[in-house]
């Protein structure tokens, strides 16, 4: 699972760099300032939860603890849920899917948690 997560980590910070650009220079001119920021926040988010998932991937190596793959699957979740929510939002303009964010949040906070907690009763 550790080379799972690699992969899905260095993905999202390819992923994360690639939409980060495309928000500086294609949507710079498109997007209402508000909305821009909106769409540099779950970029700002997606790569740091990008290392965060490559730091589960290393801890899978070191420490023995099924909590560190959920850690790594919150991480994942919060991405998807939080980021992805975010981008939707900026580039259409549904308000709605604000209400989504929050549930990423809440996986990114479990996930931190989780992390911790594994490492912490691992042997």
């Amino acid at each position: 699972m550790d080379k799972l997560f690699f992969i899905i980590g260095a993905l999202s910070g390819a992923l994360s760099v690639l939409l980060g650009a495309f928000g500086a220079h294609a949507l710079r001119e498109r997007l209402t300032e508000p909305f821009l920021n909106t769409f540099e926040t779950g970029v700002r988010y997606e790569i740091y939860h990008a290392l965060a998932i490559l730091f589960v991937a290393f801890a899978l190596t070191r420490w023995s603890s099924n909590l560190i793959g959920y850690a790594g699957w919150a991480f994942v979740v919060g991405t998807l849920l939080f980021s992805g929510s975010l981008y939707l939002l900026a580039l259409t303009g549904t308000r709605w899917l604000g209400a989504i964010t929050p549930l990423g949040g809440v996986a990114f906070i479990a996930g931190w948690i989780l992390l911790a907690v594994g490492v912490w009763q691992s042997q």
